[in-house]
């Protein structure tokens, strides 16, 4: 459908008009979720030798040989669909574990990848998974907020059932946000280690860090100290490769040429940015992926400090979806880097709001080429 929109002090705008993500309400059935526990598309090529170790950093070309040894690990009976829990792997399977090979009750078969942001965490843990000589039916890969979704849907036993027929199950982006969380996903992951499934995950908190400065009652960190028993951390150093030797993001655009770049674009939407943070409090973070099928920019106006912690969370959602989905990002008002407080970039929840920061400025530079020169 063509309109024809005027933009103030310049010549009218004869363009399809811009969908808006204010207006989408998608449904997401459960089986969708299952389905795309897949890594994104952001990352559907990457393997262990498309990943560039920054020479400086040794700690990136050991993480590369580690994790490419333990993904050689996990061949056996689960990569072939033979049998199902413990009983399958006990005799025919060879299980990896850190510096040896073990009957299954031996040490974390794990690994957890603790980094900074924008080191390539995400990159190596997809590489993982296209690595590991299993089936893509029996690999799972979905950030943390995805898999606590998934027993939302499907309920804690039928999550189990569901994953403990899998290989590996892959968790970026590890954070605990609440007490209720933590034994959730205790408890789930302990369930998974019993049936033999394999564990990866990444996060900018060691293990047994996870929750730091949000809860500390005796009863979740014992929790937290139960999950970090079944991985072996391997730190990652280096500086975000997002914005090394790059320069630096643009600055905000103006609303017009913002406006004018949503119409000139097929498939771009255009949203004021504080309806876009209301209409986000109205969808539940499990859908932000759908609510993005088809967008190929996302156009803002008037981008505000965000007003409060439960607002800020769901947008570093949509962030992780939009990076997650190459998505640029064109927007008129502040700056990324000016969307959290001081008061949150400080608080317990800061990482998140950095990886949020890095990830809106890479797609804000992916997204100059929208606006006409």
């Amino acid at each position: 459908m063509s309109s024809s929109t005027a933009v103030p002090g310049q010549s009218p705008i004869a363009e399809t008009a811009p969908l808006s993500l204010c207006a989408l309400e998608p449904h997401v059935p459960a089986d969708r979720l299952v389905a795309e526990m897949v890594p994104p598309p952001r990352f559907d090529s990457v393997r262990f030798d498309t990943y560039v170790p920054d020479p400086d950093q040794p700690s990136q070309i050991e993480a590369v040989k580690v994790l490419g040894e333990f993904a050689t690990g996990l061949g056996g009976a689960h990569a072939t669909g033979v049998g199902k829990g413990r009983a399958r792997g006990a005799s025919s399977e060879k299980w990896w574990r850190f510096g040896r090979k073990a009957a299954p009750a031996a040490g974390p078969l794990g690994v957890y990848l603790d980094g900074g942001y924008g080191v390539g965490k995400t990159h190596l843990l997809a590489s993982l998974w296209h690595a590991t000589p299993a089936a893509p039916s029996l690999k799972a890969f979905g950030t943390f907020v995805e898999l606590t979704n998934l027993v939302g849907a499907l309920g804690f036993q039928q999550t189990v059932q569901t994953l403990s027929g899998h290989r590996l199950l892959c968790i970026d982006e590890f954070e605990l946000d609440d007490p209720g969380d933590t034994v959730l996903v205790s408890s789930l992951l302990s369930r998974l280690v019993e049936a033999g499934v394999a564990l990866a995950a990444t996060s900018n908190t060691l293990p047994g860090k996870l929750g730091e400065g949000r809860f500390a009652a005796a009863d979740f960190l014992r929790e937290i100290q139960g999950l970090s028993s079944h991985f072996h951390p391997l730190r990652i150093d280096g500086e975000d490769y997002r914005h090394r030797g790059l320069p630096e993001a643009p600055a905000p655009y103006s609303d017009e040429q913002v406006t004018r770049a949503a119409y000139a674009n097929a498939g771009a939407s255009l949203d004021d940015f504080p309806s876009l943070l209301d209409h986000l409090a109205r969808v539940h973070p499990s859908r932000y992926g759908a609510l993005t099928d088809g967008i190929r920019a996302v156009c803002l106006t008037d981008v505000q400090p965000v007003p409060d912690q439960s607002t800020a969370l769901r947008l570093v959602v949509l962030a992780d979806r939009l990076y997650d989905r190459e998505i640029p990002v064109l927007a008129s008002g502040l700056p990324f880097d000016r969307l959290f407080s001081d008061e949150m970039l400080n608080g317990g929840y800061r990482k998140k709001y950095f990886r949020a920061i890095s990830r809106l400025t890479a797609l804000a530079r992916d997204a100059k080429g929208l606006v006409a020169q």
